[in-house]
């Protein structure tokens, strides 16, 4: 019995990102499209994919008991990228975050993922639930609305224009 999953659908497992995930998140995180709508994490090796599961994810774990995890196809264990709940300091609860590889866009995985994170929110009391998303990156946008966020103002990103700031209020669903 696998105890590092989080949650499942009917398609996808969500489970703790492990050190032997190194390998498929250091292609994930330099994707084109994870570094134009999410940004550069400077993971350039397998030491700097260890250190960002070692100084995020499992930090996250520790500190909040939720954190991003891996998505994987439930059918044959394919990684198909991550998707889970961050913290920042300036949001009054969790924020949704997630993120697949370009050849697993499309087919509703991250639609799927991203409800599975929004149930089990719910589920660990959360009322509601935030997400950041670049004005530009219209599928994660679509994958929003579809979700029930609603715009909620915006948040400044440096010299970056601001990204959108959505909420979802969990005790709505």
């Amino acid at each position: 019995m696998q105890t590092d999953i989080v949650t499942t659908t009917p398609r996808l497992a969500l489970s703790l990102l492990m050190a032997v995930d190194a390998p498929w998140l250091l292609e994930l995180l330099n994707e084109p499209g994870f570094l134009t709508w999410i940004g550069d994490r400077g993971v350039r090796n397998l030491d700097d994919a260890r250190r960002y599961l070692e100084e995020g994810p499992w930090v996250s774990y520790a500190r909040h008991g939720h954190g991003l995890w891996a998505i994987r196809r439930r059918s044959d264990g394919a990684a198909l990228g991550m998707a889970g709940l961050l913290r920042r300091d300036f949001l009054e609860g969790p924020d949704l975050g997630y993120a697949l590889f370009a050849a697993s866009s499309g087919q509703g995985y991250g639609r799927e993922a991203a409800g599975a994170v929004l149930s089990w929110a719910s589920a660990h009391g959360h009322r509601q639930v935030w997400a950041m998303v670049k004005p530009g990156n219209l599928a994660s946008l679509r994958l929003l609305a579809a979700l029930g966020f609603e715009a909620a103002g915006n948040v400044a990103a440096g010299p970056a224009p601001a990204d959108l700031l959505l909420r979802k209020r969990l005790d709505r669903c």
